[in-house]
């Protein structure tokens, strides 16, 4: 690709991903395009300046509101690997903590063999998910609704995940770091899942392998806090070498 023409189609392609995904990283999208990074860095640097992106280390967010319809179509095969992976390991009675993530409301979702189970959220569409399931009783946190997570957040929302003691608790990330631990794009979402981490019996980290490697905004939660990292990959993949030394892998 070459002339004006290529730049619309190289930012038009990056636009698609970071809606899709809401992330791109630079290496990918250049071996995508068949184009150099320097030439992906400008591009995402036209984005930053239209005010369409936000460049982070290796790559850019989406800037803006992604909605549930969007986080829910992203990486679905991933996201049900995940699920399925974490059935075997979830309790049916007692008391489960879950984020407002698409990835852990799909964790949710499949929640069959629930007998005697409460599922703390702090996502709205996860709770109105689970009303009338056999065997579930959802209880929301509260708090004010922020649009960028889409999640309750704030004081309440805070006290609340502080006040109920869990058995496991499963929480997405905007990011894994290798070195720093997991992070959001907001420091109130990361407040919330400290909170509830800090009250978890087990703590499930469950991202797709895009989120590996990132950094967002907002450190969540502390890698000694953290029983086991579970991804769409098997353990023995390369990917997760990084990661090996710090959490069990699943």
């Amino acid at each position: 690709m070459s002339g004006n023409l290529a730049t619309e189609e190289r930012l038009a392609w990056l636009r698609a991903r970071l809606s899709d995904d809401g992330r791109v990283r630079i290496a990918e999208a250049a071996a995508a395009l068949g184009v150099s990074e320097m030439t992906v860095r400008r591009d995402l640097q036209e984005l930053e300046s239209a005010g369409e992106a936000r460049r982070v280390r290796g790559g850019a967010v989406a800037v803006g509101p992604v909605t549930s319809a969007d986080r829910s179509r992203a990486r679905v095969k991933a996201k049900a690997k995940i699920a399925s992976k974490l059935q075997a390991v979830l309790p049916d009675v007692g008391v489960l903590g879950v984020d407002a993530s698409s990835t852990v409301a799909r964790v949710a979702a499949g929640l069959d063999n629930a007998r005697d189970l409460t599922v703390v959220t702090n996502g709205v569409s996860t709770f109105q998910a689970l009303i009338g399931r056999p065997g579930i009783t959802p209880v929301l946190t509260g708090g004010h609704y922020d649009k960028r997570t889409p999640s309750l957040v704030g004081p309440l929302a805070v006290r609340t995940a502080s006040s109920v003691l869990l058995s496991a608790l499963v929480v997405s990330a905007a990011a894994v770091d290798p070195d720093l631990g997991p992070s959001e794009e907001s420091l109130d979402e990361s407040e919330v899942k400290r909170a509830l981490a800090a009250v978890a019996e087990q703590v499930f980290l469950a991202v797709d392998s895009s989120k590996l490697g990132e950094r967002a905004v907002a450190v969540s939660l502390d890698w000694d806090t953290i029983t086991m990292l579970v991804t769409e990959l098997d353990p023995t993949d390369v990917r997760l070498d990084p990661y090996r030394d710090r959490v069990v892998l699943l």
